[in-house]
């Protein structure tokens, strides 16, 4: 339990949050966002307990967090935080899978780079005809074909080559991410199920899962072969959506470079929507541009 974090925590979602945001009247304030009065009868508490938590004085119950979180309406993701700061796992313990509108959101504004979403486990939730054009991501019929880590350490895509040094960045971040979600899901079933499943069935991983690397980067490189022959090397870079915890990959090549132009033709020949969400739509999208 760290007091002193969840105080802060509380403090820094209070002040961040609109009142109109929460159903009240804004009207001439004196100090950003709640005042802890408000906070105080929306999550059915008094404004001094509001204030020794936030001082650090007083250790929450599960249902007082529970509480703070429903009257501030926050987050996945500042749920989660206020629950590990609490010293307790999340309510209902489930990586969440549902794509939001921020990951929607991006998917359409950039139809011509090359993307996917996934969720905390590593499976992929949602990717764009961009990527779909580089004919990487071939079925397989397992269990855990859509997920990037299962596929990375057990089952690897033969169109898809990394540097030895890419190579360990890219599998340092994906353990790291993993061990995060485990500590914040304890309850997630097929979470678990696939560590082990990992750790069984990969030498490399549960040697990473042991000890982990630190993360260097959390971008690495890739060169990405279609079936005509032709290649393209794209750079990965992950940039986190918290608000649903998921994750988007975005792939660009280096300005001016002849993957860039192949990139640029590689799109302009694809079809389909700009958001494609796994399974059966994107399983048929997958087979219209290819094998992988």
């Amino acid at each position: 339990m760290d007091r002193q974090g969840f105080g802060a925590a509380v403090r820094h979602l209070r002040e961040g949050t609109a009142p109109a945001a929460v159903g009240l009247p804004a009207g001439r304030r004196r100090v950003r966002g709640l005042r802890r009065e408000e906070l105080g009868e929306l999550a059915g508490m008094s404004a001094d307990y509001v204030r020794r938590l936030e001082q650090g004085r007083s250790h929450p119950s599960a249902g007082v967090v529970n509480a703070l979180a429903r009257a501030l309406r926050v987050g996945r993701a500042d749920y989660e935080r206020l629950c590990a700061l609490a010293g307790y796992a999340a309510a209902d313990g489930q990586v969440p899978t549902d794509l939001g509108r921020g990951a929607t959101r991006l998917l359409e504004r950039f139809p011509d780079t090359p993307m996917i979403v996934s969720d905390a486990a590593m499976n992929v939730v949602a990717v764009n005809s961009a990527f779909l054009a580089l004919e990487h991501w071939d079925l397989t019929g397992d269990r855990w074909e859509w997920n990037v880590a299962w596929r990375t350490f057990c089952d690897p895509f033969d169109a898809f080559k990394q540097s030895a040094a890419d190579a360990d960045d890219h599998e340092a971040v994906l353990v790291a991410r993993l061990r995060s979600s485990v500590l914040r899901y304890p309850a997630d079933a097929p979470l678990a199920a696939l560590v082990d499943d990992l750790r069984t069935r990969s030498r490399p991983f549960d040697t990473l899962w042991r000890a982990p690397r630190p993360v260097a980067a959390y971008e690495s490189s890739a060169t990405f072969t279609q079936s005509d022959g032709g290649s393209v090397t794209l750079v990965g870079n992950l940039l986190a959506l918290p608000g649903d915890d998921l994750a988007a990959v975005v792939l660009t090549a280096a300005p001016g470079s002849d993957d860039e132009a192949r990139l640029a033709e590689l799109v302009a020949a694809s079809e389909g929507r700009a958001v494609v969400e796994v399974g059966q739509e994107v399983g048929q999208e997958v087979g219209r541009a290819g094998p992988g």
